[in-house]
């Protein structure tokens, strides 16, 4: 599979499922989100590994740089913009923009992290 493929299929299988955006924020228990791990199963399956996720927010938007890692081991290096949106006491990390360190491709993530309290928690 190219590069360029499987950054993409290993954002959309990081991907919880749920919709992006300010009104479904209002809608969300942040309570119930689990702490984001840095290393972590793709939520899609697969056997791929998504790894070093660490979000930090840097005035209007959350980054990182991230890879996705196939079973063969087989590594593609990303990175991910967020919208950083004030919300239940925090920052809601949302409407997820990424690239692949390549530039061979790019897209959309529903994938949101939510910051409170220095900690960080992940929407899947």
């Amino acid at each position: 599979m190219r590069g360029w493929a499987m950054a993409a299929l290993a954002l959309a299988l990081l991907a919880a499922g749920t919709a992006p955006g300010g009104a479904q924020a209002a809608a969300d228990d942040f309570s119930s989100w689990k702490k984001l791990v840095p290393n972590f199963p793709s939520t899609g399956g697969g056997g791929v590994m998504i790894g070093e996720y660490r979000p930090v927010v840097r005035g209007e938007t959350c980054t990182t740089d991230f890879t996705a890692t196939e079973p063969n081991g087989t590594v593609y290096r990303n990175t991910v913009v967020f919208d950083a949106v004030p919300t239940a006491g925090g920052i809601l990390c949302t409407n997820g923009r990424w690239r692949s360190l390549d530039n061979d491709a790019a897209g959309t993530t529903p994938f949101r992290v939510f910051f409170r309290d220095g900690v960080a928690y992940a929407s899947q």
